[in-house]
């Protein structure tokens, strides 16, 4: 199971590098902003931090733009006086459907995370799969108002499924 969906995310990717834009969409955009982690360790943390992530839009299908996403976050808090900090390192396809006051997205990303405390370290393959609604603002900066993913992760041999969501700022160029 897992190995179609690499084979299927690949395809996806590949396909959307190949593409080029047909529409007025702009062609990139850089997010960045506050974000929140539900992080499902033993015991569960809450943890607040940043997001910023840029995409790259290949194509316009079927009146929406499909496109690439880089996706970088960090969330830090304590627990027991014990300092926190967790990091995802994302990328993967988006699609999102441009409209003229609010535009809803969908991503699915892969990479890896990697968590501290106390000394000790974990890193792990990661995955983000969520969705977004971003609200015009003027041309060129828009709000992020809610971004939410599913995170699962598997830091020290245990499995996690954590929730974040994320609001700021988009500039389009």
């Amino acid at each position: 199971m897992l190995r179609r969906l690499w084979v299927v995310l690949g395809l996806v990717f590949l396909i959307s590098i190949s593409a080029h834009a047909q529409s007025d969409e702009p062609k990139v955009q850089i997010f960045g902003g506050y974000s929140y982690m539900r992080l499902n360790t033993s015991p569960s943390l809450n943890l607040n931090g940043w997001e910023f992530s840029g995409k790259y839009n290949f194509k316009n299908w079927l009146g929406a733009t499909l496109g690439g996403v880089i996706d970088l976050d960090g969330h830090y808090g304590s627990v027991s006086g014990t300092h926190v900090g967790e990091n995802d390192f994302l990328f993967g396809p988006e699609v999102s459907w441009p409209k003229s006051r609010f535009s809803p997205f969908a991503h699915v990303l892969i990479g890896g995370a990697h968590v501290g405390a106390a000394g000790s370290t974990s890193t792990s393959f990661a995955a983000a799969i969520g969705f977004g609604i971003d609200s015009k603002i003027r041309h060129g900066l828009i709000w992020r108002v809610i971004q939410v993913d599913y995170i699962p992760t598997h830091f020290f041999s245990d499995y996690q499924s954590n929730a974040r969501v994320s609001t700021g700022i988009v500039f389009h160029f």
